[in-house]
């Protein structure tokens, strides 16, 4: 992925106003992120326990998603798989995430979601650059490039829902 700014991130949401991607947090560490490593970048609102957000790259240009998810986890015996990478999670590792759709069906209160990693760090489970907390990665037969061919796949299925 491409590094993103500030004002590239806030004019990339398709599912919510100018006002509410102009007051959302942007990350501030920006400059230090393993842009090459991502497929997407996502992060979670400090402020505010049940929103994260993730940009990603389509047709050449960054596109935007707020998120929703439960603020209450599961407990800590209960493993759940992430639909994007294929990790599994102890607990809370992994949230039903939900989207606002875009344009008129997301102003009448529709929406579509997705189980991924509540820490959004996906591309770097799938590259091998971070290992989940008590969770495991599956061994696979495919090869790394397929594996991430796969979570762009998914995460390109589920942006195409928030437009139908």
């Amino acid at each position: 992925m491409r590094p993103l700014d500030e004002q590239d991130i806030r004019t990339a949401f398709v599912n919510c106003s100018k006002g509410e991607a102009k007051r959302l947090p942007v990350p501030r560490d920006l400059g230090e992120r393993p842009w090459d490593d991502l497929d997407f970048l996502g992060w979670r609102d400090s402020g505010a326990p049940d929103r994260s957000y993730l940009v990603t790259e389509r047709e050449g240009r960054p596109v935007g998603v707020a998120l929703r998810f439960p603020s209450s986890q599961r407990g800590f015996l209960h493993r759940s798989l992430c639909s994007l990478c294929l990790t599994t999670h102890p607990g809370g590792g992994v949230s039903l995430m939900t989207a606002r759709k875009a344009g008129a069906a997301g102003r009448e209160g529709n929406s579509v979601g997705l189980y991924m990693c509540t820490d959004l760090a996906c591309s770097l489970y799938v590259r091998g650059r971070k290992v989940p907390k008590g969770g495991t990665r599956f061994e696979e037969s495919l090869t790394p490039a397929e594996q991430i061919a796969r979570v762009t796949g998914n995460l390109a299925a589920f942006l195409d829902k928030l437009y139908v």
